[in-house]
């Protein structure tokens, strides 16, 4: 807050734990230009949805208790329009709240205070015009005394935009001295510590902060008190961008030993909550695992079951297609409860996408249906297609069949574990020979996210039947069949996340392939993209419910069940196992 009213600071930078103070500051940022130096401001929230609760929570109840802006914002209540929810004027300015996915509020007005909260979920494109932050920061280029304020808990290393902006600031940091010995130091999550019981249970009720000098320990009291003494210091040149770190070990509203119990929580929970409290307790990015799985130990792992049939917890399916020169490849994978997954089938069409008959093998699929084990018929919820060989050829394809049952996808580079799949944008088509705007629907697919995810599935270990009776798979266990080879498998194992150095110095994670085909990586990429968009990742447990009901229908009598388990459906009537809530 004193570096926004410092002439010499054009941008803040505020990389830190949650439920630190950062929203807070923001607030006061937006108050005090207000009330002593009015000008246009833009307050930039993740989402339009973001973006209203943020006016009606946080910013509206503040105008109203405090004296000094009671008499400056119109009564919402007005007729007059200067205060709506998401544009308020004020005596010299205004304040427009938006969201990063929304590209014409961005691009709508000069600014010259902008303030960004939690850019790291920001989407990776604001529609089709690129990246928000830097959509935002142009309309701040008209004034020689703009400000930007970026803030955020960081997320992935190498793809977190406030890792990135942090690194390009001078990095400042809060010492504390030690009450005993008067060292400073930057509190560190290594220099808490607590004790155990005789039986090795830990202890968190005993957390306390151990000085990194004379191994002295702080009680939450003594923290407290030494981090009221502390100070900034910056640890590179400062350049324009003051940049500041804390984690939740300054925060005065929380006790170590609640973060103790977090920490011990996230590291029974696997990588996904150790990722969340690494991001929002420490203030710092998480380094993605990705090196590739042994594919020869997932050849150890297959199960047995028909090609084409679906095992008892596949509630419904989705197929990814990976189109190639000379063919297009589908893998089909059914899903159940908690992500676990099994491959149901895979499906080469040959003659690549200049071949008609290609494309009309590829439509016979969508109505094609599989046996599930209750013996009830299953056709494809949702199929994804990759967009990035012959882009015209899969829109038009994808227009015929229509969009309720595909979803053209567009990978991406990055992570997004808040909102991996985007969209749906509307894109222009080229159908036979006519350009048709906003012709076709396309989705944006944070493909690190679920390649990552991918290996973290598949190093799971199956449940130990000859111990344990009943023991279920841990969720996402993904279920690989027998009749798959060997090639199969390589393919889907062909990359690994490796950290590379940028032109100007900075760590960036990257996918690089260990050999070259990679098309059941692809194909498994773009089928869970697939689960994403029909919802299973938010599905209530009365969705899941209900998906199980309907797959225990018998199936009807007209149904002929072919000897690869596929089914034929009759030319009059179909029953198929659908949710009315797949879309």
């Amino acid at each position: 807050m004193d570096a926004i009213s410092d002439p010499a600071a054009e941008t803040i930078v505020i990389m830190s734990s949650s439920q630190i103070g950062k929203s807070e500051s923001i607030l006061n940022m937006v108050g005090y230009h207000i009330d002593h130096d009015p000008a246009p401001i833009m307050v930039v929230m993740p989402t339009e949805r973001d973006a209203e609760t943020w006016s009606k929570d946080r910013f509206s109840p503040m105008a109203r208790d405090t004296p000094c802006l009671q008499d400056k914002i119109a009564n919402p209540k007005s007729r007059d329009g200067n205060n709506k929810i998401l544009h308020k004027r004020f005596p010299g300015g205004h304040l427009t709240i938006v969201g990063a996915n929304a590209p014409s509020g961005l691009a709508s007005r000069p600014i010259r205070l902008l303030l960004c909260d939690e850019v790291d979920r920001y989407p990776f494109s604001a529609g089709a015009e690129g990246d928000p932050v830097n959509l935002a920061k142009k309309r701040t280029v008209t004034f020689w005394n703009r400000k930007i304020v970026l803030v955020s808990t960081p997320t992935n290393k190498g793809t977190s935009r406030i890792e990135a902006a942090f690194e390009e600031s001078d990095q400042r940091r809060f010492w504390v001295p030690c009450p005993d010995c008067g060292a400073e130091q930057v509190l560190t999550w290594a220099q808490v510590k607590w004790d155990k019981a005789r039986d090795g249970s830990h202890r968190p009720e005993t957390a306390r902060y151990h000085c990194a000098d004379c191994d002295a320990a702080w009680k939450d009291e003594t923290r407290w008190s030494a981090i009221a003494k502390g100070r900034w210091i910056a640890e590179a040149p400062f350049n324009g961008t003051a940049g500041f770190h804390l984690n939740e070990i300054y925060s005065p509203w929380v006790r170590l030993e609640a973060m103790a119990k977090a920490f011990l929580s996230a590291r029974a929970g696997g990588d996904e909550t150790m990722k969340t409290f690494v991001n929002t307790s420490l203030g710092e990015t998480w380094m993605e695992s990705g090196e590739a799985p042994d594919w020869q130990r997932l050849q150890g792992l297959k199960e047995d079951w028909r090609a084409g049939s679906v095992p008892a917890g596949g509630l419904f399916l989705t197929a990814g297609a990976d189109v190639q020169k000379d063919r297009i490849e589908v893998d089909i994978w059914a899903w159940g409860r908690g992500l676990e997954s099994w491959l149901i089938d895979h499906v080469v069409i040959d003659g690549g996408p200049g071949d008609p008959a290609c494309w009309q093998r590829l439509s016979d699929l969508l109505g094609q249906t599989w046996q599930h084990a209750s013996g009830s018929p299953m056709t494809i919820a949702r199929l994804a297609i990759d967009t990035g060989y012959e882009t015209a050829a899969v829109y038009a394809w994808a227009r015929q069949v229509g969009f309720g049952q595909v979803a053209p996808v567009k990978g991406l580079e990055g992570f997004n574990r808040t909102s991996p799949v985007t969209g749906p944008t509307f894109v222009d088509a080229t159908i036979g020979g006519k350009r048709l705007r906003r012709g076709a629907r396309l989705w944006t697919v944070a493909t690190s996210t679920f390649k990552a995810e991918t290996y973290r599935f598949l190093r799971l270990d199956p449940p130990d039947t000859s111990t344990v009776v009943g023991e279920r798979f841990p969720p996402g266990f993904i279920h690989l069949p027998g009749w798959i080879d060997a090639e199969w498998l390589k393919q889907l194992t062909a990359e690994q996340l490796v950290t590379v150095k940028t032109r100007r110095g900075f760590a960036k994670l990257e996918w690089q392939k260990l050999r070259e085909r990679n098309e059941a990586l692809d194909c498994r990429v773009y089928a869970r993209a697939a689960a994403w968009i029909t919802g299973a990742d938010r599905w209530s447990e009365a969705q899941w419910n209900e998906l199980e009901r309907q797959v225990a229908l018998p199936v009807r009598d007209d149904t002929a069940v072919g000897a690869n388990g596929r089914t034929s459906r009759p030319a009059s009537r179909r029953r198929s196992v659908r949710s009315n809530y797949m879309g």
